[in-house]
């Protein structure tokens, strides 16, 4: 078996949770099993999530959506990650950064969590911070407070910039999987 590369969206389960900021990472990751043909998700209990498995080359690409809640994202991608022996190197978490404006987006690897609750229990679950994150962000000049700022909607307008850096993100993911992520670097750091 070849290399498994694990992707991680975080966010929210449930209707009520749908279009909020706080849950761009999981909708990106669904938009990413869309785009690339990977099967619908299925509820895996134990995964505490839903998962999404296909084959890239030698190896396979698995798409994960906890169901645990947002700040108890660890423990589902854990169990994954121990279950699968996946190395950190290729684990992608895909979030919502309130630190970086609205339309801006970030790849980075091994940096602390700047406070988002759902990297931090990804990283308590993990004992490590080696990871790559794709963050997405959803910040504004008004100032909110981020834990009232991610359970808000996008209005229309922001709805087209979320669903730009959705593609980017998604394109930025098939280049790290086809390519690596120094290489989707250049490009998804601009």
């Amino acid at each position: 078996m070849g290399q498994i590369n694990l992707i991680v969206g975080l966010g929210n389960p449930g209707e009520q949770f749908k279009n909020t900021r706080h849950n761009i990472g999981r909708e990106t990751a669904i938009e990413f099993q869309k785009k690339y043909g990977l099967p619908e998700f299925k509820t895996e209990k134990k995964y505490l999530g839903e998962i999404s498995e296909g084959k890239n080359g030698s190896g396979k690409t698995i798409s994960l959506l906890p169901n645990t809640f947002m700040n108890k994202s660890g423990q589902s991608a854990s169990s994954v990650v121990k279950y699968l022996k996946i190395k950190p190197k290729n684990i992608f978490i895909i979030h919502d950064d309130a630190d970086l404006i609205l339309g801006k987006t970030k790849l980075s690897f091994g940096r602390s969590s700047a406070g988002h609750k759902g990297v931090e229990s990804v990283m308590r679950a993990l004992k490590s911070r080696d990871f790559w994150r794709f963050r997405i962000g959803i910040g504004g000049k008004r100032n909110i407070p981020a834990e009232k700022l991610v359970l808000k909607k996008f209005t229309p307008e922001e709805t087209k910039l979320a669903k730009k850096m959705i593609k980017k993100t998604t394109e930025a993911l098939e280049t790290t999987i086809k390519e690596g992520p120094e290489k989707a670097m250049n490009e998804y750091n601009r």
